[in-house]
């Protein structure tokens, strides 16, 4: 059986990523006294948003790319789109929590999300066949 040795290089750094996205959440609720909801503040609006995307994406694409390691996937492929999900989902975050948002960020940051969702797909569907 082949060990995990290159995925959990990108999933630990997009852990912590996920913990301070959480943080900020928590951060603008206590200053703002919001338990719940974000009482119509665009800020909060916006980190919510940003943490509940990176929760629906990380997790299906990180099993994926557990998957492909675990079918002995090259390590140059994996190290490709390990960081890819890591740049695009920083990159998206950052522009997503910009009230004043530079639409490039979120952009570039989806397009890198989906061409890793998707490669990962293709890759586990021709390994398994093949």
């Amino acid at each position: 059986m082949t060990s995990l040795t290159i995925i959990p290089l990108y999933l630990a750094p997009l852990a912590v990523l996920y913990l301070v996205l959480s943080f900020r959440i928590i951060g603008l609720r206590r200053a703002l006294k919001v338990a719940l909801g974000d009482a119509g503040d665009k800020a909060l609006e916006r980190a919510i948003r940003v943490h509940g995307n990176f929760n629906e994406y990380v997790p299906l694409i990180g099993l994926l790319l557990v998957m492909l390691e675990l079918k002995s996937t090259p390590a140059i492929v994996l190290h490709i789109l390990g960081a890819a999900l890591l740049v695009g989902r920083a990159l998206h975050a950052y522009g997503m929590s910009q009230v004043k948002e530079n639409f490039r960020f979120r952009v570039t940051g989806m397009m890198l999300t989906f061409a890793t969702l998707a490669a990962s797909a293709i890759g586990l569907v021709v390994m398994s066949v093949v």
